[in-house]
């Protein structure tokens, strides 16, 4: 293999340099999809000396150390053309998949690391359960960039074939600029390193849509558009929507909704993500709201509606039957409207509501443990949800920092969770116990020590409730496929929102 002079790596950033100082170069960092003028004898330059993994490493970090991360930047999307990552059309740079989704992304398999990036946000949610939410919490580059090194220093120990990058508040998105500088870091340094994790990674956001029509966000977007998964919330109706997704008042102000502050962003967010869908979280205030408010997420042309009760107790008596009834008339609507064949709806499923074999499905229903969450000190959680300003009457639950890494001893009870491990044996035994979820934040919260092995069980009621209109829903929708002669049919193609399992 030919090898590279010390003069000729100088030349090549030189040419580079020149490109910047000239103002011909609009970067985007690493693999993203970003357009670009470059000089094409440059770049002839760069692909001819490009020949292996190994030179283009070289050259990569020669850059870096000589020129500093812009002009590196330079290099890298000039030399991920050699590698198949780009094509130069013209005088544009065009991003092109290594991977395909269906083969790279390995959706059961990945990796879920937070950044909490703020605890600000523009609202007050009635049921939100960030209780310590503030505005002077906010996460610093620099402690992103230490939590970035640690885990991309400690491959072995993350060895899932693929990431979500979740960035969360708060409201994220108040943080665009922070979020766009640790995204570019990532980027990168997951390229520079050679991780398993480059190419095989989302970068995941659950935003209230506020700001989602802005220039800064819609900038990020295209960007990074081919690794995005954004989820806006919107409750349904106005009426729904605004009971309890208002915003922060002063003293002596009147309680405002943001429904039409969200609303008016959902037809961009349509385009950008067909295929997304909406999550609707219900309370004891909003249950009368359930028909209207997914028919009216139907409407806005949202296809997958997502919809959780709240895990906290604050529910009242007679709620459930509430529950029920606004459960079945959106089933007749559904299926009456014929619905059911283009759009989805999480309170259907046709595995709820049967028993749990008690050595063949006893896995933990939530993720805690096998994600790792971090905050503006660069402490380490074993989710958000165990973070200070989640908790109501409890302590952290730290597991490490940015300096001194991971204490697996800390982490190791949370590998070992599973259902029977902390359910009681009500729970265990019950006969219409999948689908039954739990979060393990809230178990830990609720309970009467400081332990997460005793399970809360306020959703119990409604789980039941939820279980027999989803009877309901299957039967009358099955004998209606049957009679006539389509649900053969209608099995090969059906949509169906599968349970998320944190």
């Amino acid at each position: 293999m030919r090898k590279w002079t010390v003069q000729e790596v100088v030349r090549l950033v030189v040419q580079i340099i020149v490109l910047e100082l000239a103002a011909h170069v609009v970067i985007f960092l690493a693999q993203v999809g970003a357009h670009m003028v470059v000089d094409k004898d440059a770049g002839q330059v760069v692909r001819k000396a490009a020949m292996d993994k190994h030179l283009i490493l070289q050259v990569v970090t020669v850059a870096q150390t000589i020129v500093g991360p812009v002009a590196m930047a330079c290099v890298v999307i000039v030399v991920l053309e050699v590698v198949g990552q780009v094509h130069i059309k013209e005088d544009r740079l065009v991003y092109m998949n290594i991977k395909e989704n269906g083969s790279s992304w390995q959706s059961g398999m990945a990796k879920n690391i937070t950044f909490i990036v703020t605890k600000d946000c523009q609202l007050a949610c009635k049921y939100c359960y960030l209780v310590g939410k503030n505005e002077k919490e906010r996460m610093s580059f620099d402690i992103a960039k230490q939590a970035i090194d640690y885990i991309l220093d400690h491959e072995e120990d993350f060895r899932e074939e693929s990431v979500v990058w979740d960035f969360i508040g708060g409201e994220p998105f108040m943080e665009i600029d922070l979020i766009d500088q640790i995204c570019d870091y990532l980027k990168t340094e997951m390229f520079r390193r050679n991780h398993h994790w480059f190419n095989s990674y989302r970068f995941s956001f659950s935003t209230n849509g506020i700001n989602y029509h802005t220039n800064k966000v819609q900038t990020f977007i295209k960007k990074n558009m081919s690794h995005l998964s954004i989820g806006i919330t919107i409750d349904g109706t106005k009426q729904k929507h605004d009971i309890n997704r208002v915003y922060k008042k002063q003293t002596g102000e009147k309680e405002r909704g943001s429904y039409e502050d969200v609303v008016k962003n959902i037809p961009l967010w349509i385009e950008q993500f067909p295929g997304a869908g909406t999550k609707v979280t219900i309370s004891s205030a909003d249950i009368s709201y359930i028909k209207e408010s997914v028919l009216h997420l139907y409407s806005l042309g949202i296809h997958e509606v997502n919809i959780n009760c709240v895990f906290e107790d604050v529910w009242n008596e007679g709620d459930d039957l509430l529950f029920e009834d606004q459960l079945m008339q959106l089933a007749d609507a559904i299926i009456d409207g014929e619905y059911y064949k283009d759009y989805a709806c999480s309170f259907y499923s046709e595995h709820l509501g049967k028993p749990l074999d008690k050595k063949l499905q006893n896995q933990n229903w939530c993720g805690a443990g096998r994600m790792l969450a971090i905050d503006a000190t660069g402490n380490f959680y074993p989710c958000t949800r165990f973070a200070q300003y989640s908790l109501r009457s409890k302590k952290a639950c730290i597991i490490g920092n940015v300096k001194d890494g991971i204490n697996k001893n800390l982490l190791r009870p949370f590998l070992t969770l599973d259902r029977c491990t902390q359910s009681t044996q009500e729970c265990i035994d019950c006969e219409v116990a999948e689908g039954c979820a739990w979060c393990q934040g809230e178990n830990y919260d609720a309970a009467q020590t400081n332990t997460i092995y005793q399970r809360a069980t306020a959703i119990c009621k409604m789980h039941k409730a939820r279980v027999r209109a989803n009877n309901y829903y299957w039967n009358k929708l099955y004998r209606k496929l049957e009679l006539e002669g389509e649900r053969e049919e209608f099995e090969k193609n059906k949509r169906e929102v599968k349970p998320e399992i944190c």
